[in-house]
């Protein structure tokens, strides 16, 4: 069932996504090539209490860390640990914060010095799955809708769509209904009310879209060992539109 958020939820939900929006950037001005993934996970868990939330990943169905940081072929829940950051690597990271009895959700790519042009374009592409997903979102719009634009732009640019993990609702729980698919049929799906809130995030990948989980019970990496992208904004549907909470 979708839960459809009232206005004074809605104004209660800004902050953490706004605390999302802000750590994002922090993280974005400092993570570079010799850090650890440990320490970025550091930086993560200090903003966010710094800002007087919660880092929702933190012991999420035992998650050890605050945020998830994924290096090249590793697409999404990556455990912080010791690996080195390198240059040419691309790194997802994944946070949520909790305040005011809400969740925000966001994710980011990021490139560490000078990244090979395909890792480049893989990334920017990513992103750009994201924005044609929403173009044309607005309350009413099919739900799959959102998929077919991920899809449709991806593998228009030679990327293959994850298939095994989506996008979700967010509110009061970290993950809601509905499931948020990268590909789909257009016109086909839920027609969304207004006031629903989703967590759109194309997972892109280099190569082929299958996907394995190591023995950690977290870590998705891609089976054929090429790079995946990451990209996610919390999103308020309306009547006429979005609005990205998270940007």
């Amino acid at each position: 069932m979708i839960h459809i958020k009232s206005e004074e939820e809605i104004e209660l939900l800004r902050e953490p996504c706004a605390i999302v929006r802000d750590c994002l950037s922090f993280i974005g001005e400092r993570i570079r090539a010799g850090m650890t993934t440990k320490e970025v996970d550091a930086l993560v868990y200090d903003f966010i209490k710094a800002s007087g939330a919660e880092p929702s990943c933190l012991g999420y169905y035992g998650f050890p860390a605050s945020a998830c940081v994924s290096v090249n072929e590793v697409v999404v829940h990556g455990i912080p640990d010791g690996r080195t950051i390198e240059e040419g690597d691309i790194v997802s990271v994944d946070l949520c914060a909790y305040k005011n009895g809400f969740h925000g959700d966001g994710a980011r790519t990021f490139l560490i010095g000078k990244v090979s042009e395909s890792r480049e374009k893989l990334v920017r592409v990513t992103e750009e799955c994201f924005f044609k997903a929403i173009e044309h979102l607005k309350a009413g719009s099919p739900l799959y809708d959102i998929g077919y634009e991920v899809q449709r732009h991806a593998e228009s640019n030679g990327f293959s769509v994850i298939r095994s993990y989506t996008g979700h609702g967010i509110g009061r729980d970290m993950h809601e209904d509905p499931s948020v698919p990268n590909f789909g049929r257009k016109g086909t799906g839920v027609r969304l009310p207004a006031n629903t809130v989703l967590c759109i995030e194309p997972m892109i990948a280099e190569g082929g879209f299958r996907v394995e989980v190591l023995d950690d019970g977290w870590t998705a990496v891609m089976r054929d060992r090429k790079s995946a992208a990451h990209y996610e904004n919390t999103v308020l549907v309306r009547e006429n539109g979005v609005e990205i909470l998270t940007l």
